[in-house]
Formats: structure tokens, C-alpha cells, sequence
């Protein structure tokens, strides 16, 4: 890809989950830089730091439901609480291995939530998503 997205934020709590899908954005090569963090509040330390050198606002999450501490659904209640520019014009794909009906469900009445699949990451899938929610990378 020519142009690039600045910055995608992986957030779940699975060390061979981040790896893969890891490979897979930088495989597809379509952002300058891939965080990884492995917890909700390590997200909400990530997206508050006043240093946006070390922590360039992300234009993309991937965010996993099911983590200890804080999960997919109370990272998203305090994200929500987030001013702005913290926030800032983020797309959110809930990213899971849930196969229950009601979390897609729950994630369609979020107004954050851009999209909901099922893991893993793919490349045609992370393709899909850029297509959709960021037509200026084609």
C-alpha cells in the first residue's frame, strides 16, 4: 500500500493472538505503526499519554471481549468517557472468538463499534475493513 495509516492498536490479552494478527498488518503493510497492548487498561494508559511521539493516536483498534480485569465491554464504557482528542476519529472492530449471538448483537448497539468479526485476523479481512473504513489507502 502506498499510503498508510498511522497507527492500529491491537488490545487483547493473548500473546500468540497479538503475534499473529501482528504479522498479519505488517504482511499487509498498511500502517506506519502496530501497537499491541494486553489489557483494557492498558489501552486507556495508551490513548491518554500525553507523549503522542511514543503514543501516536491510533486510527484503528482491534479489540478483544474476553480479557481478565477489564474486558471488551468496560474498556469500550470508559473509552466512551474519553475527551476527544483522545478518542479521536478511531475505527473500532470488536475482534473475537465469541460465538454467541447476543455479543454481536450487544456490539451493534454500540455506536463505537464500526464492525464485529470473529478471530483470527486474516489478510483479506484486514483488506476488507481498510476498504470500508478507510477509502483514501486505495
Amino acid at each position: 500500500m502506498e499510503k498508510k495509516l498511522n497507527c492500529i492498536l491491537l488490545i487483547d490479552d493473548d500473546e500468540t493472538t497479538n503475534f499473529l494478527h501482528k504479522l498479519i498488518i505488517d504482511d499487509v503493510n498498511c500502517t506506519e505503526k502496530c501497537i499491541v497492548v494486553e489489557s483494557g487498561q492498558g489501552a486507556l494508559d495508551y490513548l491518554t499519554s500525553e507523549d503522542k511521539t511514543k503514543h501516536p493516536s491510533p486510527d484503528l483498534i482491534f479489540l478483544d471481549i474476553n480479557m481478565p480485569k477489564m474486558n471488551g465491554w468496560e474498556f469500550l464504557e470508559h473509552y466512551q468517557n474519553l475527551n476527544n482528542n483522545q478518542q479521536g476519529g478511531v475505527i473500532v472492530v470488536m475482534l473475537t472468538t465469541s460465538l454467541n449471538p447476543s455479543d454481536e448483537l450487544r456490539a451493534n448497539q454500540i455506536e463505537k463499534i464500526d464492525t464485529f468479526r470473529t478471530k483470527p485476523l486474516t489478510s483479506e479481512m484486514l483488506i476488507e475493513i481498510l476498504h470500508k473504513h478507510f477509502p483514501s489507502l486505495n
